[in-house]
C-alpha cells in the first residue's frame, strides 16, 4: 500500500522515469513471447528457436538497467529522518523500490499479453489480415507455464537487480547521536552556509583553488607525533563564507586496463573470424547481418570492452580537464566528472556500444529490410540506453544539489556553474564520439569483405 502511495504521489518526471520502465518491459516482453510463438510454429527448427529467444537477452538486460538507474533516482524512496521515525528505514525503503519496480514491470508485462493475445486473434479476431498468423502460431494453444515464465523474467530479475543495487550499505548513526547525512560528492561543502554572500566570481575561483589546496581560513595540517602517528592540531576558526576544503579525487575506476583488453581482444576476434572459413553463423532474426560465429562473438566482446573502460576514460576525462594550472571552472568540471566516472561512464559505455553497432550495421545492403521484431528490439535497446544515461544524469545533478546550492551561496555565479556543466559535455563527446566512430568502422570491416 505504501509503494502505492509513493508511486500515486511521486512527480511528473518521476511518473515519466516509471512509463519508460513499463514500455521497455512491455517491448521484451513480446519479443519473449513472440520466441515462444515461434517455437510453437516450427517445431522441427529448435535451432532457430533458441536463437530467437537468445536474441532477446539484449533487450531485457536494457531493460533491467533502466529499471535499475530510475530506482536509484527515485525521489520517494531516499531516506529521511521523517520516515525514520515511523519505522521506514533503508531496509524498508529498498523493499518499497523493489515493489514499486516490480509493479512497473508486471503492468509492461500484462501490457505485452494483451497485445500478443489480440494479434493472434484471440481476443477480437485476426488482425491485419493474418500476417503475423506465423511468426505468433496462431491457432495453437498457448502453455500456460511457458508463458508465464516468460512473462515474469523482466519484473523478477529487475526486482533482484533493485535489490542488490539498494541494498543497505551499513549506514548507521554518527557518532554525535544524530543521523548520518550526506551533504553531496563534494563532501562538507553541501552544509548550509552560514550566511549568504555576494562575492565576485574572482573570489570564488579563489576560493575553489584554495579548497582545493588546503584548508582555508589559516587551519593546520595534521602534524606527526614522535611515535609515527598522525595527531590532528585544533581546528581553527574559520569564516562563516568560507568555502570548506574538498576532499581528495575518488580513486580512479580499476576497469580501464581490463575494457581495453576486451575491446581489442574482440576486434582480433571479429577480424580473424571475418578471414576465416568457417560456419555460416547461426539463425539471426529479420534483416540481422549473418556472418561467422566468431564475428558475432567479437562483436559482444566489443561492446563489453567499451562498457568497462568507459569508467575510466570518463575519469582520465576529468583529469585532463585539471592539468596545467587550472582555474575554478575546470576545477569544477574536473573534480565532478572524476566524482561520476562509474555512474555516468557506465551507460556512456554502453550507449557507445549500441551506436557503435548500428553504425557498422548501416552500410551493409540489407541494412534498410529489418522486419518488425529486430526493429522493436532495436528500439528498446537504443531506447533503453539513451534513456539510462539521462537518467544517471538527472541522479548526478540530484546529488549534486546540496553542493550546488552552497556554492551559490558562497557567491558562484550560476554561469560558472551552467559552464562548468557544459565542459563535462563537451570533454565527453570530445572523448567518446570518435572513439565510438573508430570502434564502428573497425568492426564494419569484417563485414564489408
Amino acid at each position: 500500500m505504501l509503494a502505492l502511495r509513493l508511486t500515486r504521489g511521486a512527480r511528473p518526471a518521476v511518473q515519466l522515469r516509471r512509463l519508460l520502465v513499463t514500455a521497455a518491459s512491455a517491448g521484451t516482453a513480446f519479443l519473449l513471447l513472440c520466441a515462444l510463438g515461434y517455437a510453437l510454429s516450427h517445431p522441427d527448427s529448435p535451432g532457430d528457436a533458441t536463437a530467437r529467444l537468445a536474441w532477446c537477452l539484449p533487450p531485457l538486460a536494457a531493460t533491467v538497467q533502466l529499471a535499475v538507474a530510475v530506482a536509484r533516482t527515485d525521489p520517494g524512496t531516499r531516506p529521511r529522518p521523517g520516515l525514520a521515525a515511523v519505522g521506514l528505514g533503508p531496509a524498508r525503503l529498498m523493499l518499497v523500490s523493489v515493489t514499486t519496480t516490480a509493479l512497473s514491470c508486471l503492468l509492461g508485462s500484462m501490457l505485452a499479453l494483451l497485445v500478443f493475445l489480440h494479434l493472434r486473434g484471440d481476443l477480437t479476431g485476426m488482425p491485419f489480415d493474418g500476417a503475423a498468423t506465423e511468426a505468433l502460431a496462431a491457432g495453437t494453444s498457448l502453455p500456460v507455464p511457458g508463458s508465464l515464465t516468460l512473462l515474469a523474467l523482466v519484473p523478477v530479475i529487475a526486482s533482484a537487480a533493485v535489490a542488490f543495487v539498494l541494498r543497505p550499505q551499513g549506514l548507521g548513526p554518527a557518532p554525535d547521536g544524530g543521523t548520518r547525512r550526506s551533504y553531496g560528492r563534494f563532501g562538507a561543502a553541501g552544509r548550509p552556509a552560514g550566511r549568504e554572500t555576494s562575492g565576485s566570481s574572482g573570489r570564488f575561483g579563489t576560493r575553489v583553488r584554495e579548497a582545493v589546496r588546503g584548508t582555508p581560513g589559516g587551519g593546520q595540517e595534521p602534524q606527526p607525533a614522535p611515535g609515527g602517528v598522525a595527531v590532528e592540531a585544533p581546528a581553527a576558526e574559520t569564516a562563516p563564507d568560507a568555502l570548506p576544503p574538498l576532499p581528495e579525487p575518488s580513486p580512479a575506476p580499476k576497469g580501464l586496463p581490463w575494457g581495453v583488453a576486451v575491446l581489442a581482444a574482440g576486434l582480433a576476434v571479429e577480424t580473424y573470424a571475418a578471414g576465416a572459413s568457417g560456419d555460416g553463423g547461426p539463425a539471426l532474426p529479420a534483416a540481422l547481418p549473418a556472418g561467422p560465429t566468431g564475428v558475432l562473438v567479437g562483436w559482444l566482446l566489443t561492446a563489453v570492452g567499451l562498457a568497462l573502460a568507459a569508467p575510466g576514460l570518463t575519469h582520465l576525462c576529468g583529469l585532463v580537464l585539471q592539468a596545467v594550472r587550472p582555474g575554478a571552472l575546470r576545477l569544477l568540471a574536473g573534480r565532478g566528472l572524476m566524482a561520476e566516472a562509474t555512474r555516468i561512464g557506465r551507460p556512456l559505455g554502453v550507449l557507445c556500444a549500441v551506436a557503435s553497432a548500428a553504425y557498422a550495421m548501416t552500410p551493409l545492403p540489407d541494412a534498410g529490410s529489418f522486419g518488425p521484431l529486430t526493429a522493436l528490439g532495436a528500439a528498446v535497446v537504443t531506447g533503453c540506453a539513451v534513456a539510462t544515461l539521462l537518467t544517471a544524469a538527472v541522479e548526478a545533478r540530484q546529488d549534486r544539489a546540496g553542493t550546488t546550492a552552497a556554492l551559490l551561496r558562497l557567491g558562484a555565479p550560476a554561469g560558472t556553474l551552467r559552464a562548468a556543466a557544459a565542459l563535462r559535455a563537451g570533454a565527453l563527446l570530445a572523448v567518446f564520439g570518435p572513439l565510438t566512430l573508430v570502434v564502428a568502422g573497425l568492426a564494419a570491416l569484417p563485414l564489408s569483405r
